[in-house]
């Protein structure tokens, strides 16, 4: 029996439609529009889609795109999205362009309220202007009207505060459009935009620092993802995909799965199901382009690439021959919860349905972030009409039954047998995870949050007061 498992849907009449370039000029004004435009608006769709606008703005099982209501988990608390239809009384309806292009690119909604950084606004503003528009276009003539509210996001105190944003913006936010490298060519920067100021890989791939904002030094090196770890992608042959094959990383953008190397789960399915899936090959190859040079970023843990460990378990025969109490706690649950669809071998099924467990970065990762949220959370993708489900075991499915010692029994049986013997699993690393993953300095700091970022503001503008009144002494 398979769990029901709410479903998002992608976007009415999706098609990948040919795009000449993504890349538009910068018109250096906010064109008004005076009516539809038809090509402007299905240049906008295919923008949307290449955001990924409906995974986050469409709730789990919904059917009506762009509504809202979709809880994003982050380290602070559950942030829902909201309505981003051209409803004028719930929804975006009343937006100008200079103040819908506001909020995308600075996190300012039009009531002058920051939005939180869960929305990719410290990418989307390397947004052209041409592309600004063309996606309020879409917005206000192609989306049809919602007329609800989605559930408000309510975080504890201090991060209820939203002027809060404001200071941290201050300290973090890069305000500035994207501008191609004239020494890379044209495919390579497309490639660059795409990644970044639409599909923004950097939201997720890229570590943080303590006050959560990306340390521009380590691009795309890999970064916890509240229970999910989004790994390195830089071009690092040990450390990040410097191993993969173009054609390895088009199949996993286009498909979600290359046998003997990874699956995608959580967030990168939702990319991959609401928007990669759709884009035109030309771009996704733009992005490969793009991501095979980026500069390579190690890792001195690291001695292998992920996908290298493991083999296949020779254990089928001694399941058969030993009784249940002579297996390992963990090799016995394995066998009852595992072995039905993934093999005693670990090889899954023969038509890769069930991913082999050897050489699957999931297991031979040095972390187990991402084996013990996929045992807790189970896996789901659609591509191409076809849907990949593996049931979750824990909160919220029907098979809710294995505790954190279970979890870590099983986490440890696999990664010995199958993935990296380095890694060892406690209750208190599923704990963890259950609870949403590691939390970064400011989740942890709660009410001394805001008045730190105060009181760096403060002094940040005392240093810049003094250099100036020391440069025209200088001068002087």
């Amino acid at each position: 029996m398979k769990q029901k498992y709410p479903k998002k849907p992608p976007l009415s009449g999706l098609t990948a439609l040919a795009v000449a370039t993504i890349l538009g000029s910068c018109t250096g004004a906010y064109a008004q529009s005076s009516g539809p435009d038809t090509n402007v608006a299905q240049r906008g769709h295919y923008l949307a889609i290449a955001a990924d606008c409906a995974a986050c703005h469409t709730a789990p099982g919904s059917t009506q795109p762009f509504a809202g209501g979709y809880g994003i988990a982050s380290p602070l608390g559950s942030i829902y999205s909201t309505n981003i239809t051209p409803s004028k009384e719930h929804g975006i309806g009343n937006y100008t362009e200079k103040e819908f292009a506001h909020a995308l690119r600075e996190g300012i909604r039009r009531d002058g309220a920051h939005l939180y950084p869960a929305m990719p606004y410290t990418s989307y503003t390397k947004l052209t202007d041409d592309d600004v528009h063309a996606l309020y276009v879409y917005f206000m003539s192609a989306v049809k009207p919602v007329e609800s509210t989605p559930q408000k996001t309510a975080l504890p105190f201090p991060y209820n505060i939203r002027a809060s944003m404001g200071i941290w913006n201050a300290l973090f936010l890069d305000d500035t459009r994207f501008k191609p490298d004239p020494s890379k060519s044209a495919e390579i920067n497309r490639g660059q935009y795409l990644s970044y100021a639409l599909a923004h890989c950097d939201t997720c791939h890229t570590p943080r620092n303590a006050m959560m904002a990306e340390k521009g030094g380590s691009p795309l090196a890999g970064a916890s993802l509240s229970s999910w770890y989004a790994p390195n992608i830089t071009s690092d042959p040990v450390s990040g995909i410097g191993g993969w094959s173009s054609e390895d990383l088009f199949r996993y953008l286009k498909t979600g799965d290359v046998p003997g190397k990874a699956q995608a789960g959580g967030p990168m399915a939702e990319a991959i199901e609401h928007s990669f899936q759709s884009l035109d090959d030309a771009d996704i190859r733009a992005m490969v382009a793009y991501i095979k040079q980026v500069p390579a970023i190690s890792d001195n843990k690291d001695t292998a690439p992920r996908e290298s460990y493991g083999k296949a378990s020779g254990r089928e025969a001694v399941y058969r021959a030993l009784p249940a109490n002579r297996l390992s706690r963990g090799e016995y649950l394995f066998s009852g919860e595992c072995a039905a669809c993934h093999r005693p071998t670990g090889q899954g099924s023969p038509d890769g349905y069930y991913p082999q467990l050897f050489h699957n970065t999931a297991v031979g990762a040095p972390i187990a972030d991402n084996l013990i949220t996929t045992i807790l959370m189970g896996v789901r993708r659609e591509v191409n009409g076809h849907t990949t489900y593996m049931p979750g075991f824990g909160p919220g499915s029907y098979v809710d039954t294995l505790s954190d010692q279970d979890i870590a029994d099983i986490s440890n049986y696999v990664e010995q047998n199958f993935g990296n013997p380095n890694v060892k699993v406690s209750p208190d690393d599923v704990k963890l995870i259950r609870s949403g993953g590691p939390k970064p300095l400011i989740a942890q700091l709660g009410a001394f949050t805001v008045p730190a970022m105060i009181v760096a503001v403060v002094l940040l503008t005392l240093a810049i007061f003094f250099f100036i009144r020391l440069s025209r002494k200088t001068k002087a």
